[in-house]
């Protein structure tokens, strides 16, 4: 079963190679990184680990489509690129998607951080996403190839994306959880704080299923957060051969 790992990606010149380390080791995996216009040199570091590295416009919903487009895996799994997969996540993955009833899921959050309340506040997100079968994206979304493509992939939505996505996921069959494997960077909670970041968390969250436009929330999402450099502009452009298919 080969699994499409795809990664959008916006200035993570830090963090990509880290998460591509191990990804390139496994086999059976095919890694596509989305760019969306980085002006440092995420673009290059990406080169060293995969030839499928696309250039188009900012705009994370786009980008993951964009790379599902050129994705040939049965599995689609889309990956923030500041989240590192540990040895035996994409195993498990296949695990579970091998059972005929799951469409598909997504990790427990575990964030880097030794802080005991950012700590919690992962916990309390697992808690949640369990309980409502509705996982955000920084826990590794991975779906079958064909369910993405019957719902339609992601809606073209500044933010609240993969909130929207996985509730449509979630109509079409089991959603699975699986318990570690994966950790994401706690660096919007240590820069922001942790209070800040998660209260900033909920009045969206809260906003948004009050009917709030999703524009109107990434602009509050902006104010009251850091988010980064701005993007560049850059031109899609094909990859340098085919992707390899499944066996």
């Amino acid at each position: 079963m080969l699994v499409s790992v795809i990664i959008p990606t916006l200035n993570e010149e830090r963090y990509i190679a880290n998460t591509l380390q191990f990804l390139s080791a496994v086999p059976q995996v095919e890694i596509i990184v989305v760019d969306g216009g980085s002006i440092d040199k995420t673009v290059q570091a990406a080169r060293h680990f995969t030839e499928y590295v696309f250039l188009t416009h900012a705009g994370r919903a786009h980008q993951m489509n964009f790379g599902a487009q050129h994705a040939t895996g049965d599995v689609l799994l889309f990956l923030h690129a500041d989240t590192m997969l540990l040895p035996g996540a994409i195993e498990m993955v296949r695990y579970h998607m091998r059972r005929v009833n799951v469409v598909g899921g997504a990790f427990d959050l575990h964030l880097d951080s030794e802080r005991a309340l950012v700590r919690a506040i992962a916990r309390l997100g697992t808690l949640r996403s369990r309980l409502t079968r509705v996982p955000y994206g920084d826990q590794g979304l991975f779906i079958r190839s064909r369910i993405f493509q019957h719902i339609g992939g992601f809606k073209l939505m500044p933010i609240m994306e993969d909130l929207e996505f996985a509730k449509r996921m979630r109509r079409m069959g089991r959603v699975m959880f699986i318990s570690e494997g994966l950790v994401s960077s706690a660096r919007r909670w240590e820069h922001n704080g942790a209070f800040k970041t998660t209260g900033t968390h909920l009045l969206l969250l809260a906003l948004y299923h009050l009917g709030f436009s999703t524009k109107r929330l990434a602009r509050l999402h902006d104010r009251l957060l850091h988010r980064g450099i701005p993007p560049a502009t850059a031109e899609a452009v094909p990859p340098q051969k085919p992707a390899p298919k499944a066996n």
